[in-house]
């Protein structure tokens, strides 16, 4: 099996281009980065035996069996359509598309060609505890669940002499904010899906400057603050807070507060991992161990090349989960703007 790159950045380099090579009969033949420069310098960095002069090119190559888009947000629509056109299978890096009505097209394609695999990178910071989660929620472990919060608070945009980033950019994000549908990927797994939205935002800091145009200013049109409050099909309210401006936050993940406890979980244990804990109504928290074989690690590629070679389908991430978190993503961002709620179908 023969893999394509498009997009040579850090998440390429650190997971994918070693999870493909962890397995047999598996190979990594050909990148196209951002120009021909920058694709030579991929090719040497990682050792990949070929380059394409475009990301048409690669994608046209009959000897790639399937594509790895790993371009910011703006080209995924496009690349992803241009290879399933082609017969190729597709893994694509979350956040899936700009905005809603890319990621419908994206999964009609998928579904147009049905004999192809078509996944999305997935929301990676439950993968240890997040089944078991799951698992106690569905069960009723906490009751009925009355609210859900999702914190991801930090100082990251606090200096303005830091440079620009495309997630600080609509033309190479869309209408992604920060983290926002990745975390809402991660709700959907636990609770089901939102079904409307209210939503504030804040640009503290509206320009930076641009290292790639020489220092140059640069409008950043992305909040760097924002908060969603949420409806749930489950009746559940969830509020979404944001920020890159609020250093030194006390708590950052995800509550659920039930009628009989709350379960708090956090991206990032002492050890480097999810880890969560059940807390009964007067009662004292306990950590929830993963339930045997539920922890999977980082499976990513493992995962696309199974359903590539046995047709098993895609679990973590099918096109039709990523389209329902651009659907929340898309309608808080039309809240922001319309100062109105908004219906996440």
């Amino acid at each position: 099996m023969r893999i394509g790159l498009i997009g040579a950045g850090a998440n390429m380099g650190a997971r994918h281009i070693p999870g493909f090579r962890a397995i047999p009969g598996v190979e990594v033949v050909s990148v196209a980065n951002r120009s021909p420069e920058s694709s030579a310098r991929a090719a040497a960095d990682f050792g990949i035996p070929r380059t394409a002069p475009s990301p048409e090119d690669l994608i046209a190559d009959p000897e790639v069996d399937a594509v790895c888009i790993g371009t910011w947000p703006y080209r995924h629509r496009e690349y992803t359509i241009r290879a399933l056109e082609a017969g190729k299978h597709v893994l694509c890096e979350a956040r899936m598309a700009m905005d809603a009505t890319e990621a419908e097209e994206m999964f009609e394609a998928s579904q147009a060609h049905p004999e192809l695999v078509a996944q999305l990178v997935p929301a990676p910071f439950d993968f240890r505890a997040g089944p078991t989660v799951t698992r106690l929620l569905r069960e009723g472990a906490i009751g009925e669940i009355h609210e859900v919060h999702v914190t991801v608070l930090n100082g990251a945009g606090i200096d303005r002499g830091a440079p620009i980033h495309w997630r600080n950019q609509q033309v190479y994000s869309g209408r992604n904010v920060m983290t926002l549908g990745i975390y809402n990927e991660v709700i959907q797994r636990w609770l089901g899906d939102t079904v409307r939205v209210i939503a504030d935002g804040a640009v503290f800091v509206p320009e930076r400057a641009d290292p790639a145009n020489g220092g140059a200013p640069t409008p950043a049109d992305v909040p760097d603050s924002y908060t969603v409050v949420a409806r749930m099909a489950n009746g559940a309210r969830a509020v979404y807070s944001f920020s890159a401006m609020a250093a030194a936050a006390p708590f950052n993940g995800i509550a659920v507060h039930g009628s009989k406890g709350t379960i708090r979980w956090t991206p990032n244990s002492a050890g480097g991992r999810d880890a969560a804990e059940i807390i009964p109504l007067r009662g004292e928290p306990s950590a929830i161990e993963p339930d045997p074989g539920s922890d999977r690690g980082w499976r990513v590629e493992a995962d696309f090349v199974e359903s590539v070679r046995t047709g098993a389908p895609v679990r973590l991430t099918n096109f039709a989960d990523g389209l329902k978190y651009m659907r929340f993503t898309d309608a808080a961002s039309r809240s922001w703007q319309t100062g109105q709620a908004q219906e996440c179908g």
